[in-house]
C-alpha cells in the first residue's frame, strides 16, 4: 500500500474498476432514481433504477481516465450553475500560470459548490483543474467516497481523535499536498476547517502550519514560495444555506452547543448545488512570494487579498443598514450609488421576503452572514490606511 493510498484521488489506471463499481451500486442508483424520477421510484422502485442504471452505463460509455470523466461532467456542472446562479463571474486569472501548479487558498462557504466555481472558472479559463481536499465527515457512504475520488478529490481525516493520531493525519496531509505540488498538480484547500457560517472568512494559521510541517529540514519562507500559495475569494450573492447557518448559530449561543441531524450534511449539499445563489463571482488573489517569515504573516497576507477582492452585492449593504449599531465605524454612505436602481428594487424586494422567511430570533445571526463581509472590507481599507500612514 503506497503513502498516501487512504487519501489519495483515484488514478486512471484505477477508473474502470471504480467505475463499474458505481454503476452496479443499489445505493446510488436508488438516489439518483429518486431525484430523477420521484413519482416512479416511490411506486416502481427497481424501474426506476432500473432506467436510472442504463442511462449511466450510456453516458459512462468511453470514460477510462479522469479527464475523460471531468469532460463528461462539465456540461452538468455548467447547467446546475447555470439554474442557480444568475450570472457567475471570475476575475484574477491572469495572475496564474497556465504551466505551474497552484495551492488556491480559499474561503468557504458552501460544501460542494466553493471547489466547484473555482474548477467552472479554471475550466472555462483554459487552467488545469485541481485536487481537492474535502473532510471525511461528508464521506459517510461508499458511492460518495467512490465519486468524490474520482474527481480529483482527496481526504482530509477530521474525525480521529487523540492528539497523536491527529499529528499523524496532518503529517500526511502535509506530504500528500507537497507531492501533488511537486508533481504539478494543483490543489484546492480551504483557509479554515468548517463553512464560515458568520460570514467572516478568516485565515487559520493552523492550516498555514500544516502545509507546511513535512518539510521542517527548508526555511518558511521558501515552502511557502514553493506551494505557489493563491487566495481566492468567493462571493455569493444568496446563500442557499442562510437559514440553516443562522438556527445553527443561534442555538450556539443560546444552548452552548449544536449537533447535527441525521443527513443534515446531505440536506446542505442539495440545498448549496440547487438553491438560488443570485449573483456568484469568483476572484483569484496574486501567488504568495515574499519572505514571509511565520504562518501568521501567511494568513495575514491571505486575510488581506480575499477579504479585499470579496464582491459586496445590495444583500450585504442592506443586511448592514440594520446592523450598524453594531458596526458604528463601518461607513456604508452613498452605497446605492453602485447599483442600477431596478436591481436594487428588485433586490430590496428579495432581501425583505427572505429575511420575513427567517423566524424572528435567528435573524440577527441571519442578518450577520451578510453584513460582516462589509466589516470586513472596512477592516481591510482601514488597515491599508494604517500602513501608508506608517
Amino acid at each position: 500500500m503506497g503513502e498516501f493510498d487512504a487519501i489519495r484521488p483515484y488514478g486512471d489506471d484505477e477508473v474502470p474498476a471504480v467505475m463499474q463499481r458505481l454503476l452496479h451500486d443499489r445505493e446510488l442508483l436508488q438516489t439518483l432514481a429518486r431525484y430523477r424520477f420521484p413519482r416512479l421510484s416511490r411506486w416502481l422502485p427497481g424501474m426506476a433504477s432500473a432506467l436510472v442504471g442504463g442511462g449511466l452505463r450510456r453516458e459512462a460509455r468511453g470514460i477510462t481516465t479522469v479527464d475523460a470523466l471531468q469532460h463528461r461532467l462539465e456540461p452538468w456542472l455548467d447547467k446546475v450553475i447555470e439554474r442557480s446562479a444568475l450570472t457567475v463571474t471570475y476575475s484574477g486569472l491572469e495572475h496564474l500560470s497556465k504551466t505551474r501548479p497552484h495551492l488556491f487558498l480559499a474561503n468557504h462557504r458552501d460544501i460542494a459548490m466553493d471547489p466547484a466555481f473555482v474548477n467552472y472558472a479554471l475550466y472555462h479559463g483554459g487552467h488545469p483543474t485541481p485536487r481537492i481536499a474535502i473532510g471525511d465527515n461528508l464521506l459517510q457512504r461508499p458511492f460518495v467516497s467512490d465519486l468524490m475520488r474520482l474527481n480529483k478529490c482527496f481526504i482530509v481525516h477530521r474525525s480521529v481523535a487523540g492528539r497523536r493520531e491527529k499529528l499523524a493525519v496532518y503529517q500526511t496531509l502535509s506530504a500528500y499536498i507537497s507531492h501533488s505540488i511537486l508533481d504539478g498538480h494543483s490543489v484546492w484547500i480551504a483557509q479554515a476547517e468548517g463553512r464560515a457560517k458568520d460570514g467572516c472568512d478568516r485565515t487559520d494559521t493552523a492550516i498555514i502550519k500544516m502545509l507546511c510541517m513535512s518539510r521542517k529540514g527548508e526555511a518558511f519562507a521558501d515552502v511557502v514560495r514553493s506551494l505557489n500559495i493563491v487566495p481566492v475569494s468567493i462571493a455569493y450573492e444568496w446563500d442557499p444555506c442562510d437559514q440553516m447557518k443562522a438556527r445553527e448559530l443561534e442555538q450556539r449561543e443560546r444552548t452552548g452547543g449544536y449537533t447535527k441531524q441525521p443527513g443534515e450534511d446531505d440536506r446542505s449539499i442539495a440545498m448549496g448545488l440547487t438553491g438560488y445563489k443570485g449573483r456568484v463571482h469568483i476572484a483569484f488573489g496574486k501567488p504568495l512570494t515574499e519572505d514571509y517569515p511565520d504562518a501568521k504573516a501567511v494568513a495575514a497576507e491571505a486575510d488581506r487579498q480575499i477579504l479585499g477582492l470579496y464582491r459586496l452585492y445590495p444583500s450585504n449593504y442592506l443586511a448592514m443598514e440594520q446592523l450598524l449599531a453594531e458596526h458604528p465605524a463601518v461607513d456604508i454612505a452613498g452605497w446605492r450609488g453602485q447599483f442600477d436602481a431596478s436591481m436594487l428594487a428588485a433586490e430590496e424586494q428579495r432581501f425583505a421576503e427572505r429575511l420575513a422567511a427567517c423566524p424572528p430570533d435567528q435573524r440577527p445571526w441571519w442578518l450577520r452572514q451578510y453584513a460582516n463581509p462589509v466589516a470586513s472590507r472596512q477592516w481591510v481599507s482601514d488597515q491599508a490606511g494604517s500602513e501608508r500612514e506608517q
